[in-house]
């Protein structure tokens, strides 16, 4: 199991940022391609955006529930559930469905939900579908997923502990999740233990440059503002720079 970087306050305190803003702290630090690979690239639905960020680690499972073969495996729940269990919480429940594009049946309901909250899961992103949405969100289990059904037809684990790909973003088991309604973010291993530094710098940096800049326009003319922005802009560019020796990278374009 990979060792983690962050502690349970850590990851309570990363928990109060929407995923954008983890995102700005995440691409200072880190050294993969910012445009794709570390977060969904295909729409994903958050169906309990009243609860937040979901931050928590990768337990990874495929499921076909199209194919009553893998039923055959009558131990399959009980190893799959003793893998769940044996991983340290908070965890978060990857889920790659073989029937994509189509949608037969859930691997999420009111019982499997409750289970897994119960083994220190607090969610789940699925690229299949999910049911008993009232009932989940009732049991404390978030769920961002492409859609809802109405039965379960033969989902069952069929491998589990292993790579998987969702929503076009690769994740392996033990990567740390943050999720909500704008989408998820897989962070790299090497990558964790600056994250949450990095996230509390950007958004102060944001807060005390670029965003008063921006509605500090009482009584100023129109050239003022823009001079104001454009300096503004500098000013984080420069906190950036000076913070992580790197040239900025910010939502303006700015490098």
């Amino acid at each position: 199991m990979q060792n983690r970087s962050l502690t349970h306050a850590d990851l309570l305190m990363l928990k109060r940022w929407s995923v954008p803003t983890i995102y700005n702290g995440w691409e200072q630090v880190t050294k993969r391609e910012i445009a794709r690979g570390c977060f969904n690239l295909e729409e994903v639905k958050d169906f309990m955006p009243q609860m937040g960020t979901m931050v928590g680690y990768a337990v990874t499972v495929v499921i076909e529930p199209s194919n009553p073969q893998h039923k055959k495996r009558t131990d399959a729940w009980t190893e799959y559930r003793r893998y769940v269990a044996s991983v340290p919480g908070p965890k978060i429940v990857i889920v790659n469905d073989l029937d994509k594009p189509e949608v037969v049946g859930s691997f999420w309901g009111e019982v499997n939900s409750n289970a897994h909250r119960v083994l220190g899961c607090v969610g789940t992103i699925t690229d299949g579908a999910i049911r008993d949405v009232d009932e989940m969100f009732d049991a404390g289990f978030k769920a961002l997923a492409r859609r809802m059904c109405v039965g379960h037809a033969y989902s069952t684990p069929v491998t589990w502990n292993c790579e998987v790909e969702v929503f076009g973003c690769p994740v392996k088991p033990g990567q740390l999740i943050c999720a909500d309604k704008h989408g998820f973010l897989a962070v790299p291993f090497e990558d964790e233990e600056r994250l949450l530094d990095a996230v509390l710098f950007m958004d102060r940096n944001e807060c005390s440059t670029v965003i008063p800049a921006s509605r500090q326009s009482a009584g100023t003319s129109l050239e003022e503002i823009l001079v104001a922005i454009n300096d503004a802009e500098v000013a984080f560019n420069k906190a950036v720079t000076d913070r992580f020796h790197r040239t900025a990278r910010n939502e303006n374009g700015s490098r």
